[in-house]
């Protein structure tokens, strides 16, 4: 009797909220839940309100052990903005739809400032004034600004006209508590989502395997070579005075790699889930560092929030429909935006400052680059300008302040050695045949990776196991001493 209760008490304590170890696809208890979830989820697919009801409920648990109590907040946001989606389509009066809109813009908006921007906020008027700031003890809920996005696009699309807003409120709490977008996106829009939720269409062979073939993907990018490589860039990043110039471009490189790594991996894994779900949300990543310019770049990074700050702050001001100046203007806000929505700090503005301005230049010079013959040297030079720029600001967005930016780019100009590449190959030989891999995968064509796709999903059951059990062996093998949150997990 006594092992009975220390037994159901530690399953409890597993199954409670831990602040320290919020529940996120890396956790191994996540996985033995949707191993469980997944053929009661089957059994239930059929039964559209059946099978609603069991992954909403499914997701406000995941949410629960990723943020806590502050799961409920969701909740409070979807039943509001439920409401004003049908007061907004009910109401002829066009001020009442203003109204209705904006008060659902600034009761989404500032619960996000609180929990997000509040003590970077009072930090800041702090400096200005003079006093004894004191932060306030805030638990960030994990994802919540995703789903704050998501939940915004919904009410200004039923503004819009461009949806209808749901009958049932089961449809937005499916749609706003989703499990595998809540934590890290990606940001799906209702007229996206809901009408595959009430089609309700089985999951073919090919999603299945497909979804499959993308989780193993992602578990490859991120729990092998993401956290690998992390190890040695939050050391370098850490302590950048302790590294030379040579040391310290090389963690930005590795960051630059780990970074794609962590967040397309998450992609992957959310994408893949749904798609054994039965349920396609798209891509968000497309090869970002085979661009030729910041422009592309923008087109294939992180596609979800990048077509949502154009769709909902860039056009909404203006986009380029009121001249060059304007258009520049607006190029600028959305990415600074875009900067601060990655971060309660001032780097976070100055990388969406440089990305901004970076566009801006594009567009100015773009009819002089149009005339510039297109050729392996022109293609490689563009390509190569547009990868250093990026990796460059990389630098504000994984440094802690301003001066520690400041010593990494320093000791890279004043302090670099080619000299240190061989001690440094010898001493860190895995991590760099990992980059090294990572960076020749992103070139490796879209056919083949759509042809090894295929021919995974046409592979024997046997083979399937094989290849899952060497992933897990690599991870295995690969593991640090303690698991990786997803970077934008935060976010």
């Amino acid at each position: 009797m006594i092992l009975d209760s220390i037994d159901i008490s530690q399953l409890l304590s597993l199954l409670a909220f831990n602040r320290d170890e919020p529940m996120l696809f890396t956790s191994g208890l996540f996985w033995v839940l949707f191993l469980i979830f997944l053929p009661i989820y089957a059994l239930l697919k059929s039964r559209r309100k059946k099978m609603m009801l069991f992954v909403i409920a499914f997701s406000l648990y995941f949410f629960y052990k990723s943020s806590g109590v502050f799961f409920l907040l969701l909740v409070v946001i979807s039943i509001f903005d439920w409401w004003v989606a049908q007061f907004i389509e009910s109401s002829k009066n066009r001020t009442e739809r203003r109204i209705a809109l904006t008060v659902s813009l600034v009761f989404s908006l500032s619960i996000l400032l609180f929990f997000k921007y509040g003590n970077f906020v009072m930090f800041n008027l702090d400096a200005l004034i003079g006093g004894n700031f004191q932060p306030m003890d805030l638990i960030l809920p994990v994802g919540i600004s995703f789903y704050t996005f998501r939940t915004i696009s919904y009410v200004v699309d039923v503004y819009r006209g461009k949806i209808q807003p749901v009958d049932d409120y089961l449809d937005h709490l499916f749609f706003l508590s989703y499990f595998p977008c809540l934590v890290a996106g990606p940001i799906v829009r209702s007229c996206d989502f809901n009408p595959q939720v009430q089609a309700n269409k089985p999951a073919t062979r090919e999603m299945i395997y497909g979804g499959l073939f993308l989780v193993m993907m992602g578990i490859l990018k991120k729990a092998v070579f993401a956290d690998y490589i992390a190890q040695y860039n939050n050391i370098a990043f850490g302590n950048p005075t302790g590294y030379t110039g040579f040391e310290l471009l090389m963690a930005v490189l590795g960051f630059t790699m780990q970074i794609y790594c962590d967040f397309s991996g998450y992609s992957d894994m959310a994408i893949g889930l749904s798609s054994i779900m039965g349920f396609d949300l798209g891509i968000n990543f497309n090869f970002p560092y085979r661009s030729l310019n910041v422009t592309e770049f923008w087109h294939r990074w992180h596609i979800s929030l990048s077509t949502w700050l154009r769709d909902y702050v860039y056009i909404p001001l203006g986009g380029n429909r009121k001249g060059k100046v304007r258009q520049h203007f607006n190029l600028m806000v959305t990415m600074l935006l875009g900067g601060l929505w990655h971060g309660a700090a001032w780097t976070f503005v100055v990388w969406g400052a440089g990305h901004g301005i970076a566009l801006c230049v594009h567009k100015l010079c773009k009819p002089w680059l149009d005339t510039i013959a297109s050729t392996r040297l022109t293609r490689f030079a563009s390509w190569l300008l547009t990868f250093c720029f990026v990796a460059f600001l990389w630098i504000f967005f994984r440094a802690s302040t301003f001066q520690a930016a400041g010593q990494i780019i320093t000791n890279i100009v004043t302090d670099f050695e080619w000299a240190y590449l061989p001690v440094f190959l010898e001493r860190r030989s895995t991590w760099c045949i990992m980059l090294a891999i990572i960076f020749g995968l992103h070139f490796v064509p879209t056919r083949i990776w759509d042809n090894l796709r295929d021919r995974f999903i046409a592979a024997p059951w046997w083979l399937k196991l094989v290849i899952f059990i060497v992933l897990i062996q690599l991870v295995l093998q690969f593991a640090s001493a303690t698991v990786q949150p997803f970077l934008y997990s935060q976010f």
